[in-house]
């Protein structure tokens, strides 16, 4: 869509459905829609390719904790994966040969940042500004964001007099040498284990200042052979048989990850005999060994993360980050390092943090505000209050144990069902009943009772208030069953206000309005 068309679109839907972010939810969202011969869609991607946070999280030593014939989608294997844990280049390069391969690129409108969704009752159309200036209308909204996409930076005394450099992890500045230089990292999460072994050869001095350490288990990875390659090329079967056993495998540990047993001991004591293995020093042992369950926090995988910290030039500061100044920062202890680089390690913001631009539903109601306490959706999914807006990787829908793909290829079943059925109500719009998404994020607050993620520890999972709206609290073929099945008693129908049907005041259920279809 150019500027010459946006006065027509403003007339006219232009799109059945408008699709935000390009990643692995945008995209396999688009191939299964292309598959289902729904083909008038868009997807809006600010950046200038596709890839989401494959894509944009360049740090060194940048892999994936979950094994790469899991982390794939299932209709489009990769018999030919280097390591059993894919880089970040080898996930982005996939990405980008999904994009090929399907002619998705056409689709795509690169450069281009969604500024603001609101939703048209009149046409029962939502109405997406773009940061060109242009406002394209679409049936049907999917916000497929992801949930790591925002980066969450601290709030330090003091960050903007340092003279030096401030990175994040995910927006790397690769053109800064850290050869040779005295670098601070801040914060011990997933990002933090795989860029510390990764530069510590390079860098003078490299100082850790960690909050809370985390559990960390080893990850076995490894290359794998062409003759490996070459025997899944031949027999696809045996790359299918694979990615059950990895699946199987990830979800056998989550008793002991996420329920408080007789696994959860089992798992601790596995990785403090992996501590002892690695770290010799008593008092660095000490620094690194948790003191909460294992599972309430986010359970690391790494082979290189505790011989880095081991080496002469490394020093783990457990006391944290009280402020920085001018040349260096000052641990909460007072004591005080010089520093030429900071890499901020610090994670991202989540769902619960707030949708990613403004975005209003019925009446005007914001999803900022009502998401201000908390994220809540209907199965992750749907959000009441906003017809025909559906979110991919939404609230509770992330993974404490297995992959991630597994979770968006659910959604995407559920999203296609979905905007099938929408296509026999043109006088309408589908917005999930109030009671049902209240009646399920209750039974998933029941869930969470009794878990290690509500044990106790400060998490990112976790809601001011303790609420964990983040994660999947279960079995990851639990969700794959409650999102098999699209129920039109779940929804109501909101007729258009320029409809015939604008008379009716109250919205009704669309399983009555499907009876009264000709």
């Amino acid at each position: 869509m150019n500027a010459a068309k946006t006065s027509e679109t403003n007339k006219t839907r232009c799109l059945d459905v408008a699709i935000v972010g390009a990643g692995f939810g945008g995209l396999g969202l688009a191939i299964r829609l292309k598959q289902n011969g729904i083909d008038n869609f868009r997807i809006f991607e600010q950046a200038e390719d596709v890839g989401g946070v494959w894509r944009d999280n360049r740090y060194p030593g940048a892999a994936c904790d979950v094994p790469s014939h899991l982390y794939s989608f299932s209709f489009e294997p990769k018999p030919d994966w280097g390591r059993v844990f894919s880089p970040q280049q080898e996930i982005y390069a996939y990405l980008r040969h999904c994009a090929d391969k399907y002619l998705l690129r056409p689709k795509i409108r690169f450069g281009t940042r969604v500024t603001e969704a609101r939703f048209d009752e009149t046409r029962g159309e939502w109405e997406v500004a773009l940061d060109t200036g242009e406002r394209c209308r679409a049936r049907a909204l999917i916000m497929a964001v992801g949930a790591l996409n925002v980066p969450q930076y601290p709030d330090i005394e003091g960050m903007d007099s340092f003279g030096g450099t401030v990175m994040h992890t995910a927006e790397w500045q690769s053109d800064c040498s850290l050869k040779g230089k005295k670098v601070a990292v801040v914060g011990t999460g997933a990002s933090a284990i795989q860029v510390i072994p990764s530069i510590q050869p390079d860098v003078e001095q490299l100082t850790v200042f960690q909050r809370t350490p985390p559990w960390v288990l080893p990850k076995h990875d490894r290359s794998l052979s062409m003759s490996e390659h070459q025997r899944f090329k031949r027999w696809p079967w045996l790359q299918k048989m694979l990615r059950r056993l990895q699946y199987i495998k990830m979800e056998s540990v989550l008793p002991a990850f996420i329920w408080d047993s007789l696994l959860t001991r089992i798992g601790e004591a596995a990785a403090r005999r992996y501590i002892n293995s690695q770290i010799r020093d008593p008092e660095l042992r000490n620094k690194l060994t948790p003191d909460y369950s294992i599972g309430c926090k986010r359970v690391l995988l790494s082979d290189d993360y505790y011989p880095a910290l081991r080496q002469p030039n490394v020093e783990v500061i457990a006391e944290g980050v009280a402020r920085m100044d001018e040349s260096g920062i000052v641990a909460s202890d007072g004591e005080r390092r010089d520093v030429d680089v900071v890499v901020l390690a610090t994670g991202f913001k989540v769902p619960s943090a707030g949708a990613p631009m403004p975005i209003y539903g019925l009446g005007g109601r914001k999803l900022q505000d009502d998401w201000a306490v908390g994220a809540e959706a209907y199965k992750g999914i749907s959000v009441t209050g906003y017809p025909n807006m559906l979110y991919l990787m939404g609230p509770n829908t992330g993974p404490g144990n297995t992959s991630v793909i597994f979770y968006i290829e659910s959604q995407i079943r559920y999203v296609v069902k979905y905007l099938k059925r929408l296509q026999a109500f043109s006088d309408g719009s589908l917005n999930v009943r109030l009671v049902v998404q209240r009646d399920f994020n209750q039974r998933i607050d029941r869930m969470f009772q009794g878990t290690t993620w509500t044990s106790g520890c400060h998490s990112w999972y976790l809601t001011e208030d303790g609420r964990n709206t983040t994660l999947w609290p279960g079995f990851s073929w639990r969700y794959r069953m409650v999102t098999r099945h699209f129920a039109l008693g779940d929804y109501e129908l909101v007729p258009h206000r320029s409809a015939s049907v604008e008379a009716s005041e109250e919205p009704v259920s669309a399983g009555e309005a499907e009876l009264s279809l000709p």
